[in-house]
């Protein structure tokens, strides 16, 4: 950009991103992608064409990027533009169109088996770990809800967390089962008692009695899916509390509001996973469907005896 100091621009925006209310992970990446971005391009951002944005989406996948990686950088650069337009009143042409939009097959969320949960927590040693894991598995939470929580959060008498602005900014309630209390409370007892008020913190080495950073919970999931040989990750725990909600016959609702979906049909993909309840269903309605066929079946021969008596005594059968 000739006309305008990239450094104030880029502050701006940050300060427009804090405005809107972005957490400070999403700011950093937001500036993190942009930074990338401007580099490869080496050119005025006013000058950047639709052509140079297809140049850019090869170049991502020259770095083996993910589509919905990719859709993710247009999006963020695509949305600075637009802040470029409007609010810097920088007369600039939006180079990353709708059509840019790279196509991604929509994966189901994968689950543990009840096999592989006793495998893992069996391996799992540490009260600290276990507790972190069971959060996940048992309440839902994301990896950053599990680092960022706070003491004053859990209620263990009436057993539920608040979780504070979650994913979205957004505030909600989860319930903790027995197991997943029994592991707070036992981690607790054993952990020191400072004015740290996130629960969980470091055990060992330098950062000894700070609070676990997300790669580092991350980091213990990666070590112990090593150690078991069971494809675990913080998120696929999550997925497991939802598929064994909806097999338990849990209201999809209840589970988007223990998750914290913006929207049901995120929910609703997990029952395209949910075997158990599927083949539920499948039998249940099945057997109502035979029950009003047989039914239907013998309404129908009572009502052909009937018409039979009266021509003669003959009767008559529909069976096969």
């Amino acid at each position: 950009m000739t006309s305008v100091n990239m450094t104030n621009v880029m502050i701006n925006f940050r300060r427009h991103l804090k405005r809107r209310n972005y957490s400070p992970h999403t700011v950093k990446y937001y500036l993190n992608v942009l930074k990338q971005y401007v580099v490869w391009l080496a050119l005025p951002l006013e000058q950047a064409t639709s052509a140079q944005i297809d140049q850019y989406i090869d170049h991502l996948h020259g770095k083996r990027m993910e589509a919905s990686s990719i859709n993710l950088y247009l999006a963020i650069i695509r949305v600075f533009y637009a802040y470029l337009k409007y609010d810097e009143k920088i007369n600039v042409k939006n180079p990353v169109r709708s059509g840019n939009r790279l196509r991604v097959p929509k994966a189901l969320p994968r689950f543990l088996r009840d096999e592989d949960l006793t495998r893992l927590f069996k391996a799992i040693k540490g009260k600290r770990d276990i507790a972190m894991f069971k959060l996940m598995l048992r309440c839902g939470l994301r990896v950053e809800e599990v680092a960022h929580l706070a003491l004053d959060a859990i209620d263990l008498k009436r057993r539920r967390i608040v979780v504070y602005h979650g994913k979205g900014c957004k505030d909600r309630v989860v319930y903790m089962s027995d197991d997943a209390r029994d592991a707070i409370v036992a981690y607790l007892k054993q952990r020191s008692q400072d004015r740290i008020k996130r629960v969980f913190l470091v055990e060992k080495g330098t950062y000894k009695g700070k609070p676990i950073s997300v790669r580092g919970i991350q980091k213990r999931i990666e070590y112990y899916a090593k150690k078991t040989g069971i494809k675990v990750s913080c998120h696929r725990l999550r997925h497991t509390m939802a598929t064994q909600l909806l097999n338990a016959e849990a209201e999809v609702e209840t589970i988007q509001d223990l998750l914290g979906h913006n929207w049901i049909t995120t929910t609703q993909r997990y029952c395209r996973i949910s075997n158990v309840k599927v083949q539920r269903d499948y039998f249940k309605a099945m057997r109502t469907i035979m029950q009003r066929s047989d039914q239907a079946r013998q309404e129908d021969n009572s009502l052909y005896r009937k018409r039979a008596s009266s021509f003669g005594g003959r009767e008559i059968s529909i069976d096969n």
